[in-house]
């Protein structure tokens, strides 16, 4: 088990706590101003990544990763 403080915006914060307390991921948004995630294992990790990238990341770099995970997906 790690904590880690993620570096959002504070105009995103919320909305990432929210969707992480629904993927039941231990986190909390102390009085800092920060986003504070326990991780616990891979799939946990994997699940933050993404929410993050959900939220923030422009459409450019959503294509991006589509693409790559397509790439990958057919090299299987």
């Amino acid at each position: 088990m790690t904590n880690h403080v993620l570096q959002i915006p504070l105009s995103d914060r919320w909305r990432i706590y929210h969707r992480l307390q629904e993927l039941k991921i231990n986190c909390s948004c102390p009085p800092d101003g920060s986003l504070r995630v326990q991780v616990n294992n891979l799939l946990e990790v994997i699940l933050i990544r993404s929410t993050v990238m959900q939220l923030l990341a422009s459409r450019h770099e959503l294509l991006e990763w589509l693409e790559r995970c397509w790439r990958y997906s057919d090299e299987s």
